[in-house]
């Protein structure tokens, strides 16, 4: 086992994992290898680092959410910058190995053992309310203890004082809990669950502002791509419906260990509030119904948004907005008519929306896509 504070650094790296040797060195110590069904690739590039957390702009005020910590290399890198960091880990075996890593830096880190695609914000925020500032003496709860003779209401008031004092979890006023959650997600995130993590945290997690993740190539091109690209489709604009790309830079297999099969990128989203064509800001129901749309718009590629969103509504039964797993709390919950209905109400639809139903999916702004929300919402509700 390496020594407690020795991975505090002070050989001039952001991060002392990121070698292969070093990272090597704690997998052996620990008695672990890497995990091909997890997607485990670490991060080996010090100046990668450098760069993901200039991209994120980590500063000292700042609360990171991240997703896959690993052995905790760009954790610490993080820790470095940030108030606090908060990891999601779904491998049993690495919980221990950042106990270790991350030793020097635990008043600042917290982890939710849990698959990322079933973390809540309930999640989120139990973690994040305990994270309270250290201090107070150890006397204190003896003080409250020397009064068990007294009335109960009293001697609980004293345990509540005292625990404040001591620095041990208690409950954060609610007009605190804001500030305690984390703002920024960032990771090097695993590439199967990538695109959906992304997606359903800025659906679910509104705290969350920016998002600047290490991704496969290919994911971070259908996160920016263009209206009219091979590479723009539904996860593009349903995405765009929170989040707009601000900044990217390419990563090389080489930056890995082990190297993986496919080029990655970091990318930065900043969250953003979809405007209507009139200026006005896109509802929560709009922009749910802007989402459905654009899943309907490209079930076919290839065809007409007219063919392709009947072959996408025939057959279905009641369709459900923001009712699903990924719904944050206060979400719409709006039933619509069943699939075969909607079909049938498509050309009322587009007419509503002023959207030429003989166009292909590809060919949609955003801005279109939010039009086709507001109208299937109006159309469906007369």
């Amino acid at each position: 086992m390496v020594a407690i504070d020795s991975y505090a650094g002070g050989d001039g790296r952001l991060s002392p994992l990121s070698t292969p040797s070093a990272t090597r060195a704690v997998l052996e110590a620990h008695g672990i290898g890497t995990k091909y069904t997890l997607g485990q690739n670490f991060l080996v590039n010090d100046d990668v680092l450098k760069k993901i957390v200039a991209l994120a702009e980590v500063g000292e005020n700042d609360r990171v959410l991240e997703v896959g910590p690993g052995i905790g290399t760009l954790t610490i890198a993080l820790l470095k910058h940030a108030a606090s960091v908060i990891a999601i880990e779904r491998d049993p075996d690495l919980p221990a190995v950042l106990a270790d890593t991350l030793h020097p830096w635990r008043e600042k880190f917290a982890l939710i053992e849990k698959d990322a695609l079933d973390v809540t914000r309930d999640d989120i925020v139990s973690v994040a309310s305990t994270m309270v500032e250290p201090g107070g003496d150890a006397g204190c709860l003896d003080r409250a203890s020397s009064a068990a003779n007294e009335t109960a209401q009293w001697a609980v008031s004293q345990s509540e004082d005292c625990l404040s004092e001591s620095g041990y979890p208690v409950a954060p006023p609610q007009e605190d809990l804001q500030l305690s959650l984390p703002s920024k997600l960032v990771a090097n995130l695993p590439y199967a669950v990538a695109a959906t993590v992304v997606l359903d945290y800025f659906e679910s997690f509104p705290f969350l502002d920016s998002a600047t993740i290490m991704v496969q190539k290919e994911v971070a091109d259908r996160m920016a791509a263009a209206v009219g690209t091979k590479n723009y489709g539904a996860y593009t604009v349903k995405l765009g419906l929170y989040a707009e790309p601000v900044g990217r830079f390419a990563v090389g297999p080489g930056n890995f260990f082990p190297p993986p099969r496919v080029d990655s990128a970091v990318i930065r989203l900043n969250r953003r509030v979809p405007l209507m064509a009139d200026g006005a800001p896109a509802s929560p129901e709009v922009i749910a119904a802007a989402a459905l749309m654009a899943d309907a718009a490209f079930t076919n590629r290839r065809k007409t948004i007219a063919n392709s969103c009947k072959t996408y509504f025939s057959g279905r039964g009641p369709i459900s907005l923001g009712a699903g797993p990924s719904a944050q709390e206060g979400a719409p919950g709006i039933v619509l008519p069943d699939g075969a209905a909607i079909a049938e109400h498509l050309p009322a639809i587009f007419d509503a929306a002023a959207i030429d139903p003989r166009r292909r999916g590809e060919t949609l702004t955003q801005q279109e896509f939010l039009a086709l929300g507001a109208a299937l919402l109006k159309v469906t509700a007369a």
